[in-house]
């Protein structure tokens, strides 16, 4: 385990880590703060941050420009095992001081490229994401999307896990909250709590300030509703492709702050049954020559025609989105009624059971956006944010209207409905077999500007049917011993 002088004495070098604009500006920084090693990281097919590390001595101009070679056939979904060769390029502009390693050294973020032309990997999920980006302004629609994703996880003392073909467990020990004989926190009580029932504070602010020191602009944290060590992190707004970068800068600090103290941090969307589960909403709005285009003070919710036509894209293509937002069997037991995640697809002001939100407190014209609420952070975030970027511009490409096609606004608690009433608004999918099949029938959209590919796409539904919903269903579950060894 990394000491608490390491911990500082890193934490003291990122601070005087300045962003880098240039070759040079990091070659002198190298020399000037006695840098060891050049760390590359870059994400898989489902969201996964992997990396490899070269001597800081070996830095020149080739590292960014023709990358670093390594097999992309290890990794489901990407290269084929007889034509695997890949290249790592890093993207300066992303580098930072890790925190987290012994000896001082610098990451970067890595786009993927083909290892003899140097071309985009098609399946890069970054260079996906910056394609998207592309694609919004050659539609001239708009020329930025900015982004606010929220970080929703539990912080647990321990957790214990047994899996062999006789036995399959698991045991979590909180890091708050009534368990091993400990009183504080009840379930659904941690919302804004303070110190000592908010036990975790010290361990957001190390996060928190070890983010800013990387360049992670921060807007606040907090307790969340859940009393068996719920936190969040709110970020501040930025690009597309940057947001992404930043929801894998997050998690990676949230969970090795964590393991320096003796914890373990999760993001997995319901990891305590009869728990407030944890979710990674994304704020969204779009901007052209610096002017929002989001606000209308006369439209209801204070949005303009061209964001509720985003709006109804989003909405309309909602069951498809879902498998790639929330692209994991244990997503879809956080997206259950009375747990404050969404269930049904419409839009409302201030309402936390909606699938879109309008922030009532966005309420200028810089300010106003929407928040789609389904998602959560097992999705890989260059995906999801695309994905859903290019659903909104196909609701404003064909001007739907979330009134015509029955999302809304509806300003009720839609766990409050009359069921009949509720009966008649779509419903959100209630597994990831249910999404994939929406997403197999639905993604068309994806493929617009040549943004996703059909082959991705159908490799993903494939892969996800594989290594997700089969691998579950074809394990007998705890429960079912409970419930059906006496038949």
């Amino acid at each position: 385990m990394v000491t608490r002088f390491q911990i500082k004495r890193n934490h003291a070098a990122a601070r005087r880590l300045a962003i880098f604009s240039s070759i040079a500006q990091l070659k002198r920084t190298i020399g000037a703060r006695d840098i060891r090693h050049i760390d590359l990281k870059f994400t898989d097919l489902f969201g996964r941050w992997h990396h490899l590390t070269l001597p800081a001595s070996g830095v020149g101009k080739t590292l960014f420009t023709n990358g670093l070679g390594f097999d992309g056939s290890n990794f489901p979904g990407m290269k084929s095992l007889e034509a695997g060769d890949l290249s790592l390029v890093p993207d300066i502009a992303t580098g930072f001081v890790d925190p987290f390693r012994e000896e001082p050294t610098i990451s970067f973020l890595c786009r993927i490229v083909e290892a003899d032309t140097k071309k985009a990997f098609s399946r890069d999920p970054r260079g996906i994401a910056e394609h998207a980006e592309t694609y919004l302004r050659s539609t001239r629609i708009a020329d930025r999307s900015m982004w606010g994703p929220e970080f929703e996880y539990y912080i647990f003392d321990e957790v214990a896990m047994g899996d062999t073909n006789l036995g399959l467990g698991y045991e979590i020990s909180p890091a708050e909250g009534d368990g091993d004989g400990r009183v504080g926190l009840l379930p659904f009580g941690g919302y804004h709590a303070l110190p000592p029932g908010d036990s975790l504070a010290d361990i957001r602010d190390r996060t928190v300030t070890l983010l800013e020191d990387a360049g992670v602009r921060v807007i606040y944290h907090h307790h969340e509703v859940g009393g068996h060590g719920q936190v969040e992190i709110e970020t501040a707004f930025d690009t597309l492709t940057r947001s992404a970068d930043i929801s894998m800068m997050v998690r990676y600090f949230a969970r090795m702050t964590a393991h320096q103290a003796g914890k373990t941090a999760t993001f997995m969307p319901k990891p305590v049954h009869g728990e407030a589960g944890s979710g990674m909403h994304f704020h969204q709005h779009l901007f052209k020559s610096g002017k929002p285009l989001f606000w209308d003070a006369k439209g209801y919710g204070g949005l303009s025609v061209l964001a509720r036509r985003y709006v109804a894209g989003l909405l309309v293509h909602a069951p498809a989105l879902l498998a790639l937002t929330n692209p994991s069997t244990n997503s879809y037991k956080r997206l259950i009624p009375g747990f404050e995640a969404p269930v049904h697809s419409f839009y409302s002001l201030a309402n936390r059971s909606a699938a879109i939100r309008i922030p009532k407190y966005a309420n200028s014209p810089a300010s106003k956006r929407i928040e789609f609420r389904p998602p959560d952070a097992t999705c890989n975030s260059y995906l999801a944010m695309a994905a859903q970027l290019m659903a909104g511009i196909d609701g404003i490409r064909r001007k739907l209207d979330p009134g015509k096609l029955g999302f809304g606004p509806y300003d009720v608690n839609m766990f409050d409905m009359d069921p009949e009433e509720r009966g008649r608004i779509a419903a959100l999918p209630g597994s990831l077999e249910e999404a994939l099949d929406a997403l197999e029938a639905d993604h068309g959209f994806l493929l617009a500007g040549d943004v996703f590919s059909a082959e991705l796409v159908a490799d993903w539904i494939r892969l996800k049917r594989e290594r997700d919903v089969m691998a579950v269903r074809n394990r007998t579950h705890p429960l079912e011993i409970k419930m059906y060894l006496d038949c």
